[in-house]
């Protein structure tokens, strides 16, 4: 080839190719990891190999072994799909190759993630004077905001943990709700403070918190450093602690309020969901994703602390030789990475692409397609375990053998793909739409799959 015009042209024609057969692909598992490694496998050439020929050879090893779960009919984990523009700003970015260490590497790269930031803001209802850093998932996004807990935590209590480390600390006691989501346990494990640290308060009928709890367990344990993590968005149902009342209990006692909104802060964006998480804004700092319910491509998520300050102590990081920008935190300073790919021009091209009116409408429409799976697998005679409150559903089909025979099948057939969960001592099959192009059409084809193949 003579350019990369031609190259890059290839990647995304296919690219574009794929998109559009998702509607029509069976959304059922490929072949298995070995059959995947056979496809990729074999020994390293000696010569070069033109670049042409390996983008045909890479197409030909993973077509096996994709999965359709950028498509309509995918309702396994919390799974969105990419938006078109978004998708093209990815591609862009990969094309452009910034580091976005800081306003110095690349001030296009800090300068969307400072827009988008602002706008990620003001439609979840965060402080605009919030910090926001662009991280990977709502892992990192945990962790980051749990890193500027235990930082102010400790601060307060006379110690810097940045300079002395754990080793003598005072102790961290951590209030999680028993229903938290495992991301919330691997970041205490990462930040040293270990799941032991963690006092767990009872959880309501639809996995929520039990305020009531939170209030005796915050009385009955003893001063100190205190974090207290809430949820918006239950894995598995949907549900979102009563986040103004457990806010005001904590700060009543000296804690730090850390909220894992990983899917379910979004619905803030929507007049009709937006009580679910009311009180929001009380808390010190959030995660949340926006591969998720965003339908940004992977990997892409934020960080939010209201305390900015705490936010750049616990992430930030120094050496001679790298040069600063203009000494506001931003870029690497908010997040635990340095070489950053710069995922601010995705998000900022995805939020343009919807506005505030498509998001809000993407969050009402997947709470719609929910409630229609609720109601068409109910009138097919199953049981629907959870209150349906968001966008995540639970079935059971009698016993659990039986519904995971139900899940099993399901998830040959291809039609679509439904994962399984444990909840409350019962194996029930969990639906997530999360998915912008997902119809009612596609609900309906889906629950009429589940219902042939639970005869």
């Amino acid at each position: 080839m003579k350019d990369l015009t031609d190259l890059f042209r290839l990647a995304a024609d296919h690219a574009a190719d794929y998109r559009r057969s998702l509607p029509d692909r069976p959304v059922a598992p490929p072949p298995g990891r070995a059959e995947a490694t056979r496809t990729f496998a074999g020994p390293l050439p000696a010569q070069p190999c033109p670049p042409e020929q390996v983008v045909a050879d890479l197409l030909a090893a993973a077509e096996p072994g994709l999965v359709a779960s950028a498509g309509p009919r995918y309702f396994g984990f919390v799974v969105g799909g990419a938006l078109p523009a978004a998708t093209a700003a990815d591609m862009l970015t990969v094309g452009w190759d910034q580091l976005a260490f800081n306003a110095v590497t690349s001030p296009a790269a800090v300068a969307a993630e400072a827009t988008a930031g602002a706008w990620l803001k003001e439609l979840l209802g965060i402080p605009a004077t919030a910090s926001v850093g662009f991280v990977t998932g709502a892992q990192a996004a945990n962790t980051a905001g749990l890193a500027a807990a235990r930082h102010q935590v400790l601060a307060d209590a006379g110690w810097d943990v940045e300079r002395r480390g754990l080793l003598g600390a005072p102790p961290i006691r951590v209030i999680a709700g028993a229903e938290r989501h495992a991301t919330i346990d691997r970041s205490l494990r990462l930040l040293g403070l270990g799941v032991d640290a963690v006092q767990p308060v009872p959880a309501g009928p639809n996995g929520a918190i039990d305020p009531g709890a939170l209030r005796d367990v915050l009385s009955d344990g003893p001063a100190g450093p205190t974090i207290v993590c809430l949820q918006a968005g239950n894995v598995n149902t949907g549900a979102c602690d009563e986040l103004r009342e457990a806010s005001e209990l904590a700060h009543r006692n000296g804690a730090w309020v850390h909220v894992d909104g990983a899917f379910g802060l979004w619905a803030a964006v929507s007049p009709t969901t937006r009580h679910l998480v009311d009180g929001l804004e009380m808390a010190d700092s959030w995660a949340c994703d926006g591969h998720k319910w965003l339908n940004l491509p992977y990997d892409t998520a934020f960080a939010f602390c209201a305390r900015p300050d705490s936010h750049a102590a616990a992430m930030s990081l120094n050496a001679a030789y790298l040069v600063g920008a203009d000494g506001v935190p931003a870029g690497a300073a908010l997040t635990a990475e340095s070489s950053r790919r710069a995922r601010g021009f995705a998000v900022w091209a995805g939020l343009r692409e919807l506005g505030q009116d498509g998001l809000t409408a993407l969050v009402d429409r997947c709470c719609a397609l929910a409630r229609r799976f609720a109601e068409g697998l109910t009138a097919a005679g199953f049981e629907v375990a959870n209150e349906v409150v968001l966008n995540q559903v639970l079935v059971g089909f009698g016993d659990d053998a039986r519904t995971d025979r139900v899940l099993a099948a399901v998830q040959a057939d291809g039609t679509c793909w439904a994962g399984g969960t444990t909840w409350r001592g019962r194996r029930l099959m969990r639906i997530s739409v999360s998915n912008a192009t997902t119809t009612e059409a596609d609900v309906d084809l889906s629950i009429a799959a589940i219902t042939r193949l639970a005869a």
